[in-house]
């Protein structure tokens, strides 16, 4: 009897995956693209990162100390921006935290990747990044390369194109900063106030739109002088006006400098093990 039972239960089993597969049609291309994530994936995030010690070793090492990459906590960047209402609308909301990030990420219909990074609001994606003492070991000697870095500043947007018919990716980029000091020990050079932003941004006339310097480059494999394989990095384009408050020689101001117009483009750079 309990035989009966089990064979009239694997027939009615079988008989409904019979009927299910039955009804089952192939879908169109369009109906698939409907179930697809073709409107892709957005991503809210906020961060930081604190490394102790990065150490890049050959026969001797490179390290970097007390490493600190987070938001600038500061609601005083840029100063260019005078009028209250604006300053507090694009600068006011800071952290220690990176945040105010929405990320894109889209494959189109060539298959190339897109990922865009945006201001969740209209306010500028603010950032900080310290570390502490940059230094050459060896076996029997060491030198202290620099010390104290620090640099303040925004992005306003980041691009990346993965693109599938080149085999590159393009990264487009709008940054700015209003403040980067650092110390290079074995010159006694210092830098203070080193601030950079877009080649046509008005100091007098401050839009948030042309705050940050433009950079294009594509990153791709490519080969260097002999025809063997190399990390290719091209620099399309690096606009930018850069000024230092401060020039330091051996702990005394010599002076400042300004760069209006900085315009770099068209630079090949090839890497590669040796």
């Amino acid at each position: 009897m309990k035989s009966l039972k089990k064979s009239v239960l694997v027939l009615a089993i079988a008989s409904l995956s019979f009927a299910a597969h039955a009804e089952l049609k192939p879908l169109e291309d369009a109906h698939m693209g409907n179930i697809t994530g073709q409107a892709g994936v957005t991503i809210e995030l906020e961060t930081q990162v604190n490394i102790g010690e990065f150490i890049y070793t050959d026969e001797g090492s490179l390290s970097v100390k007390d490493i600190f990459i987070g938001g600038a906590n500061r609601t005083d960047m840029f100063a260019e921006f005078t009028d209250p209402a604006i300053r507090g609308f694009l600068f006011n909301e800071s952290s220690e935290l990176i945040d105010n990030i929405k990320v894109e990420i889209d494959i189109a219909d060539d298959g190339d990747a897109l990922i865009n990074v945006f201001p969740l609001v209209a306010a500028p994606i603010d950032f900080s990044v310290k570390t502490g003492e940059w230094a050459l070991q060896g076996h029997t000697d060491s030198t202290v390369l620099a010390n104290n870095f620090a640099m303040d500043g925004v992005v306003t947007e980041l691009k990346i194109r993965v693109d599938t018919a080149t085999d590159e990716m393009n990264v487009q980029t709008l940054f700015a900063i209003d403040d980067l000091d650092v110390d290079v020990d074995f010159l006694a050079l210092g830098i203070r106030d080193l601030h950079l932003t877009g080649a046509e941004f008005d100091p007098d006339n401050p839009l948030i739109t042309k705050l940050g310097a433009k950079v294009d480059m594509d990153i791709y494999h490519g080969t260097r002088a002999n025809g063997n394989s190399a990390l290719a990095v091209d620099l399309n384009t690096f606009e930018a006006d850069m000024s230092i408050g401060q020039v330091l020689i051996g702990g005394t101001s010599i002076g400042s400098v300004a760069l209006d117009n900085l315009s770099v483009q068209n630079t090949a750079m090839r890497i590669y093990g040796h």
